[in-house]
């Protein structure tokens, strides 16, 4: 499974810390082990899945799909207005 970044995810993670890096990696880790891991969301953003975790005390939220035998990672950031970026980068893209 070839695992492949948007730009928005590449953006907020180019940010993170190593250490918090690191913790990002094993999400991702995990994500590529068992893709069903996050929650599959329904109406607009049908076919994504958004996995929570968190990093010390801030719960962070990834979204991913599954295109075609690859995992693309489209964005990741705490949960205030989460959702609504979400929608807005899929309608653009």
């Amino acid at each position: 499974m070839k695992v492949l970044q948007s730009r928005s995810f590449e953006r907020k993670a180019k940010k993170f810390s190593k250490a918090q890096k690191l913790q990002l990696d094993k999400q991702v880790k995990r994500i590529v082990e068992d893709s069903t891991i996050g929650t599959e969301k329904k109406g607009d953003l049908r076919g994504i899945y958004v996995h929570k975790f968190k990093i010390k005390t801030i719960q962070y939220l990834l979204a991913y799909r599954i295109v075609s035998e690859n995992l693309e990672l489209i964005m990741i950031g705490p949960h205030q207005n989460y959702y609504r970026d979400l929608k807005k980068y899929i309608k653009t893209t």
